[in-house]
């Protein structure tokens, strides 16, 4: 197992930066989930750990060494594609074991760990199937066994259950966070699903534009983000987001838009000198909309249920507010339907205020910077 360091990582590409001043420590036995979306970076992050590509600027480093310049067979990293990259010709067992032979392991070694990674992902009865006889999710755990075997320092995994369909996804996100569990060791994932980075990442690094955003626990990001893209990116459905007026001090502060009046959050109040005149941006999450008619300590509206989704236990609510579209998840005992003008209310302590310049979050003791 290894500690995984980007001290000031620059990844260029020409006159493009693909990963700008990356600073991110990984620790020993961490399962680190990089995510964002399409061309934010988190691939050529992970491609530069395991030697796919060369670094522009900075140190990156395994454990204690300094591995800029090493070659990729001796980064002790294993690496698990998009793609399962099988032998078609060769059985489990063979397609389990090819590394190991390549680097002359012992005979005895090699069936010593290939029984090992068998068992571990519940692979033993299929050691003489040919990946044509397997489903995508055992050629998936095949892949993830022939990485299993190298008992590498760090495990780095590129989105590997993109080619799977959604029950298998669920299926074996879960198989990869008990094998985490159970080895104990390193792992880097990469995906743009946020989901996935929910729930199987110990700490998750939210990435866009080449920059690091946002690193902590799954929980932190979604109680605490600093900006309005990590607020948006993390938590499906994605967070609604409101363009309100800041007015009044201390106990009377109100935002107010086109139809919203929301009383500022207590624990933004100290700050409601600061932010009085000035355009911010709400944030709220739909789950913690509920039907009512407020009270103390919550905001309230009324809105127009365009479209409603049927989920089983929960109603996805598709509202329409005077120019605002909002989303709202409730529970399906309201039976609301489509076309309804339905009454909400919002617990203040769930609401987010960021700055509608900056995008950064605004919080009592962070002083507002942006203009009117």
């Amino acid at each position: 197992m290894a500690t995984v360091t980007f001290d000031h990582v620059t990844k260029k590409y020409g006159e493009v930066t693909a990963v700008d001043d990356l600073d991110l420590e990984i620790n020993d036995g961490e399962f680190m989930v990089l995510v964002g979306p399409s061309g934010c970076g988190k691939t050529t992050s992970l491609r530069m750990i395991a030697g796919l590509e060369e670094i522009s600027s900075g140190t990156l480093r395994i454990g204690d060494r300094v591995v800029n310049d090493v070659a990729p067979k001796d980064r002790d990293i294993a690496m698990v594609f998009q793609s399962y990259a099988l032998y078609p010709h060769m059985t489990v067992r063979d397609n389990l074991a090819f590394g190991l032979k390549l680097r002359k392991v012992p005979k005895s070694e090699i069936e010593r760990r290939v029984k090992e990674a068998a068992d571990t992902i519940q692979l033993s009865n299929l050691l003489d199937r040919k990946p044509k006889e397997l489903s995508g999710g055992q050629r998936q755990r095949v892949a993830l066994g022939r990485a299993i075997v190298r008992e590498p320092a760090v495990f780095l995994m590129d989105e590997p259950l993109s080619n799977l369909d959604a029950k298998l996804r669920v299926q074996t996100r879960a198989e990869i966070a008990r094998l985490h569990q159970r080895l104990g060791t390193t792992m880097v994932y990469v995906t743009h699903d946020q989901v996935e980075a929910m729930t199987m990442g110990t700490r998750i690094a939210v990435m866009n534009d080449g920059l690091l955003q946002q690193v902590g626990s799954p929980q932190e990001l979604y109680d605490h983000p600093v900006n309005k893209f990590v607020a948006g990116f993390i938590g499906s459905p994605s967070m609604n987001f409101a363009t309100l007026t800041a007015s009044g001090t201390g106990d009377a502060a109100i935002l107010t838009g086109e139809g919203l009046s929301i009383p500022l959050p207590p624990r933004l109040r100290a700050a409601a000198d600061s932010v009085h005149g000035k355009t911010l941006i709400a944030g709220f999450r739909p789950e913690h909309l509920d039907i009512g008619d407020g009270g103390p300590d919550m905001a309230g509206f009324r809105a127009k249920a365009d479209v409603v989704e049927y989920l089983g236990n929960d109603e996805l609510l598709h509202l329409s507010l005077e120019g605002h579209d909002l989303v709202a998840v409730v529970s399906s005992a309201h039976l609301v339907r489509p076309g309804d003008i339905v009454s909400f209310q919002l617990p203040l302590d769930k609401l987010h205020l960021f700055d509608s310049e900056t995008g950064a979050v605004i919080r009592d003791d962070a002083p507002f910077a942006a203009t009117a």
